[in-house]
C-alpha cells in the first residue's frame, strides 16, 4: 500500500483535549503525530471537515499547545486531523519527535 501522507509520522501516546467550535470538549489520545497532523483515538466521532482545536502538552513543551485542526477522516475508534498553522515552538517540538 502506498503512503499518501506528505509528512512522516511518529508513534506517540499523548493525552489530548479536543475543543469543538461551540466550546464543548472531550478527551482522546494522540497515537501518531507529524507536522501535517495526528490520529486521535477517541470514542467521540466527528464529521469530515469539522474544525477543532487540539490541546496537548507536547513532549519537551513547558505548557499545553493549542493547535487548530480539521478532521480529514473518521472511523469507529478515532479520527485523523490535518493541522492548521503551527507556531514555531509546536513545529520544533513535533519535528524533534521525528528524530531517531
Amino acid at each position: 500500500m502506498q503512503e499518501k501522507r506528505s509528512h512522516a509520522r511518529a508513534s506517540i501516546s499523548l493525552p489530548v483535549t479536543c475543543e469543538l467550535s461551540d466550546g464543548r470538549t472531550f478527551q482522546g489520545e494522540g497515537r501518531d503525530i507529524g507536522v501535517g497532523g495526528m490520529f486521535v483515538s477517541a470514542s467521540t466521532q466527528l464529521p469530515f471537515d469539522a474544525r477543532i482545536t487540539v490541546i496537548a502538552q507536547l513532549p519537551g513543551g513547558a505548557r499545553p499547545s493549542r493547535i487548530p485542526a480539521i478532521v480529514r477522516w473518521s472511523k469507529a475508534d478515532g479520527f485523523g486531523v490535518q493541522f492548521g498553522l503551527l507556531g514555531a515552538l509546536e513545529t520544533h517540538l513535533i519535528t524533534k519527535l521525528m528524530r531517531p
